[in-house]
C-alpha cells in the first residue's frame, strides 16, 4: 500500500514538473543549436584549412547533435532509447575526430611520425647504426613504455593512438546496435544493473574502451603538446573531454542512484534527468567552443597565398631618453595580411563528407589488420606446431619401418646360412 502511494505521489510531482523543466531544457538547446551553427558556418565560410577544420566542424557539431536528441527524448520518451544510441555513436566519431584534429595541427601523419621518431632517438640516445643497438632499440620500445615512457615508441605512439580511438568508435557502435536488439527482446533493461539484463555487461565494456581511448590521447598529448601550443591545445582538449567524459559518467552516476534506491527507479527519471543536464551541458559547451574553436584564425591566411591583400599600420608615439633631456619619437609597424576568400558552404560540406569518410574508412581497415595480425601470426604458429609434428611422427614411422624391414632382412639371411 505505501509503495503505491509513493508510486502515486511521484507520479504527481512528475507531471507538476515536466513541463517547466521541458521549456528550460528547450530554451538551453536553442542556445546550444544557435551558437553551435553560427560557429560551424563560420569555418565553412572561412574554409582556408580543410585539413584542420573538417575535423573541428566534426567536433562542434557534438554540441547540437546532443542537445537535440535530448530535448526530443524529454519530449517523446518512448524515442529515448533511440536518441541515446544516436547520441553516443556521435560521441565516439567526435572523440576520433578531435585526435584526428590533433594530428593535422601538427601537420599530418607524416610530420607526426618524423616527430615522434625524433623524440625517440632523442630518448634512446644515439642514433642506430650497429645490430646490437638496433636489438637495444626494439627492446626499448615495448609496449609496456607507453605507460611510463611514451617519448621512446616513435612512431608506434601513433598507431597505438589511432587504434585507441578507432576501437572505441567501433566498439560504440557495435554496442549501441546490440542495445536495440536487446530492447526489441526486452532484456536491454537500460539503468537496471541485473545479471539477466544486457545493460551492465555493455556499460562495461563501453568504459574499459572508453578509458582506453581517452587515455591513449592523453599519452599522445603529453607528448606532443610542445608542438601545439599555438592552438592552445589544453583549453581544447579539457572542453572536449569534460563532454565525452562527464555526460558518460553522469549517465553511470545517475543509474547506479536509482539502482541503490536514492532516486525513484521509474524509467523515465533517469533518462529525463540525464537529457535535462545534457541540455543545460551543452549550452555551456557551445558557448565555450566560439571561443576555443573560433573560425577567426582561418580568416587570413599567408601573403603567399591567394586573396585580398590588407596592410595596418598602427602608430604609437613614444619618447626616447638620451642624458637627461627626453625627445618625442613615433614608433610605426605594418603588418600585412591576405584575406582569404569566403568559400562555398556547400562546397565545404562536401569535402568534410567525402574527404573526412575516406579518412574514416582507411583508420578503420587499419585498426582491423591490427587487430587480425596477431590472431593470423597466432592462428599459423599453431599450424606450424602441428605441421612439425605431424612430419615429425611421419618420419618417426618411417625410420621405424625401415629398422623394421632391416631386422627381417638379417633374420633371414641367417635363417638362409
Amino acid at each position: 500500500m505505501a509503495s503505491k502511494l509513493y508510486i502515486s505521489a511521484y507520479t504527481d510531482i512528475y507531471r507538476e514538473l515536466h513541463q517547466p523543466v521541458l521549456i528550460t531544457a528547450g530554451c538551453f538547446s536553442a542556445i546550444a543549436v544557435i551558437l553551435s551553427i553560427y560557429l560551424i558556418l563560420q569555418h565553412l565560410r572561412s574554409y582556408t584549412n580543410p585539413a584542420e577544420q573538417k575535423w573541428i566542424v566534426a567536433v562542434v557539431f557534438m554540441v547540437p547533435v546532443y542537445a537535440t536528441e535530448s530535448i526530443i527524448s524529454l519530449c517523446v520518451r518512448r524515442l529515448s532509447l533511440a536518441c541515446d544510441i544516436l547520441r553516443n555513436c556521435y560521441e565516439a566519431f567526435a572523440l576520433y575526430s578531435f585526435g584526428s584534429y590533433l594530428v593535422a595541427c601538427l601537420g599530418g601523419e607524416r610530420r607526426v611520425i618524423e616527430l615522434l621518431e625524433n623524440k625517440s632517438r632523442k630518448q634512446l640516445g644515439k642514433p642506430l647504426l650497429e645490430g646490437a643497438d638496433e636489438n637495444h632499440s626494439v627492446e626499448q620500445r615495448s609496449f609496456r613504455n607507453f605507460f611510463f615512457r611514451p617519448c621512446t615508441l616513435g612512431k608506434e605512439l601513433l598507431v597505438i593512438e589511432k587504434f585507441g580511438l578507432v576501437q572505441y568508435m567501433i566498439l560504440k557502435m557495435v554496442c549501441a546496435f546490440l542495445a536495440f536488439l536487446l530492447e526489441l527482446f526486452g532484456v536491454y533493461g537500460d539503468g537496471e544493473f541485473k545479471w539477466y539484463y544486457g545493460y551492465p555487461y555493455i556499460a562495461v565494456v563501453l568504459n574499459f574502451s572508453q578509458m582506453w581511448a581517452l587515455y591513449c590521447l592523453v599519452k599522445f598529448y603529453n607528448v606532443t603538446h610542445e608542438r601545439l601550443q599555438s592552438i592552445k591545445p589544453l583549453a581544447k582538449f579539457i572542453s572536449f573531454k569534460a563532454i565525452v567524459f562527464a555526460t558518460w559518467w553522469q549517465g553511470v552516476g545517475i543509474a547506479l542512484l536509482c539502482a541503490f534506491g536514492i532516486l525513484p527507479k521509474e524509467g523515465k527519471v533517469q533518462t529525463g534527468l540525464q537529457d535535462f543536464l545534457i541540455c543545460i551541458e551543452m549550452a555551456i559547451a557551445a558557448i565555450a567552443h566560439v571561443y576555443v574553436f573560433s573560425a577567426e584564425p582561418y580568416h587570413f591566411l599567408p601573403v603567399a597565398e591567394y586573396g585580398k591583400i590588407t596592410t595596418e599600420t598602427t602608430k604609437e608615439a613614444v619618447k626616447l631618453e638620451q642624458g637627461h633631456d627626453e625627445k618625442p619619437a613615433v614608433l610605426e609597424s605594418t603588418e600585412t595580411e591576405a584575406e582569404a576568400p569566403g568559400t562555398s558552404v556547400r562546397e565545404s560540406v562536401q569535402e568534410i563528407v567525402l574527404e573526412g569518410g575516406q579518412h574514416v574508412v582507411k583508420d578503420v581497415v587499419l585498426t582491423f589488420n591490427q587487430a587480425i595480425g596477431p590472431v593470423e601470426k597466432g592462428v599459423t604458429k599453431i599450424q606450424e606446431t602441428f605441421h612439425q609434428k605431424s612430419v615429425g611422427s611421419d618420419d618417426q614411422h618411417v625410420e621405424e619401418e625401415s629398422e623394421l624391414k632391416v631386422e627381417q632382412h638379417v633374420e633371414a639371411n641367417l635363417g638362409e646360412s
